[in-house]
């Protein structure tokens, strides 16, 4: 079952004289009820989500506005992705904890995908036209990737210390320190879309490759769980 939530959360588009902004005003609160409702039916849950987040956003929770992601608003408090994310992944683990009718459910969380976009953004001549992988002393671990993964490490352990009680498990496949080694891995401008003519896609990766070695992990984290479930 894939179910598709681009925030997790309650989220609706900006619009400005009619027209859609591509920017949205997400609820920290409110969590977005179409892929909640599918718990009950699911034994295990991969939640992967990321990249949404970097576009301009408007965050509030509990009713109250708490600032703006890549707003030049002078007017607004400026928050960086990983507020969010953390605030996003906050809610969604913990609705999963909450689920009345869920059975022992193991969720695990695809830590953050990082980008390779060099030399500028996406719109700005941005690539990721590298042929060979890059080696560990050259990845950046003070990078915003790292933040991201940090947070959501964060939320996963304390999501795992509540569901231990309720019967629910957590657990991450962490991708971000293998794929901060793979500019080589995305179509860069061999995807040629229809709507953005002329850019690289150095976000999405190409198979085979870099996310092959995703599954492996998932395969191996089913196992190792299962493993231990026999051994309790």
């Amino acid at each position: 079952m894939v179910l598709w939530s681009q925030f997790l959360v309650s989220a609706s588009e900006m619009v400005v004289n009619g027209s859609a902004t591509d920017s949205f005003h997400l609820h920290l609160d409110k969590i977005d009820e179409s892929w909640v409702q599918k718990l009950p039916a699911l034994d295990y849950a991969i939640i992967s989500a990321g990249h949404w987040f970097f576009r301009t956003n408007y965050v509030s929770e509990g009713g109250r506005f708490l600032g703006c992601i890549y707003s030049h608003d002078p007017n607004a408090t400026y928050l960086t992705p990983d507020i969010a994310i953390q605030g996003v992944f906050r809610l969604a683990l913990k609705s999963i904890n909450d689920c009345n009718n869920c059975s022992r459910m193991l969720t695990l969380v695809r830590t953050f995908s990082p980008a390779h976009f060099e030399n500028g953004a996406w719109n700005m001549g941005g690539t990721c036209n590298r042929t060979s992988p890059l080696a560990p002393e050259e990845i950046n671990y003070n990078g915003v990737e790292w933040d991201n993964r940090n947070v959501q490490l964060a939320e996963v352990e304390n999501a795992h210390k509540l569901g231990e009680k309720r019967g629910r498990t957590f657990d991450v496949i962490d991708v971000t320190g293998a794929m901060s080694m793979r500019p080589d891995g995305h179509p860069d401008v061999h995807w040629d879309p229809f709507w953005a003519k002329g850019t690289s896609d150095c976000i999405h990766w190409c198979l085979p490759g870099p996310v092959d070695t995703w599954n492996e992990i998932l395969l191996e984290t089913l196992r190792r769980h299962a493993s231990e479930d026999v051994k309790n």
